[in-house]
């Protein structure tokens, strides 16, 4: 998710200051990797400067000065836009996961060793997801469910090379 749409669709809500879109930021989507201040007011100022929001006039409060910012109509259309639009069904095809398993054949060490320690690392975390469903609001969990599946399916595939590792290593070492 790219951040300075996400805060584009929090304005398009209601005009908000940056402490409460960071907050708004982060219980929705922050999950694990909150947004940081600096972050929240330099994507607010570059949507300003390009015509995306406005930032009303600095209001005095108890700490610093505030300013409370507005989604401009180019801006509510770019959202619209964006949320019209459907992510790339990205097929993955150069992954870590494989990057390591056919460097792991290459170099002569165990790859199925690997795989196994990915497989136990992949139910650890699944685990960690079934706790976060358990205890949390809809939006953890559906968030879980997310992970959880994409878990599932590199389980599936570490199943399939762990069975074909013999021909693996056999097209990828040197004859």
């Amino acid at each position: 998710m790219t951040v300075p749409l996400a805060l584009l669709g929090l304005l398009d809500r209601e005009p908000s200051y940056g402490y409460d879109l960071k907050r708004d930021y982060d219980t929705y989507f922050g999950r694990g990797k909150p947004l940081p201040f600096g972050q929240v007011y330099s994507t607010l100022a570059r949507l300003a400067r390009d015509g995306k929001v406005t930032a009303g006039q600095s209001e005095r409060g108890d700490g610093p000065d505030r300013k409370r910012y507005a989604i401009t109509p180019e801006g509510r259309h770019e959202v619209g836009a964006w949320l019209a639009e459907p992510v790339a069904a990205e097929p993955y095809l150069q992954t870590v996961l494989f990057t390591k398993v056919v460097l792991a054949l290459m170099l002569g060490h165990d790859a199925q060793r690997f795989l196994d320690l990915q497989r136990a690392t992949h139910m650890r975390r699944m685990r960690e997801l079934s706790e976060v469903k358990r205890g949390g609001a809809l939006v953890d969990a559906l968030l879980a469910d997310h992970g959880m599946f994409h878990l599932e399916a590199d389980l599936r595939w570490i199943d399939v090379t762990a069975a074909r590792l013999g021909a693996l290593a056999e097209t990828v070492r040197p004859a």
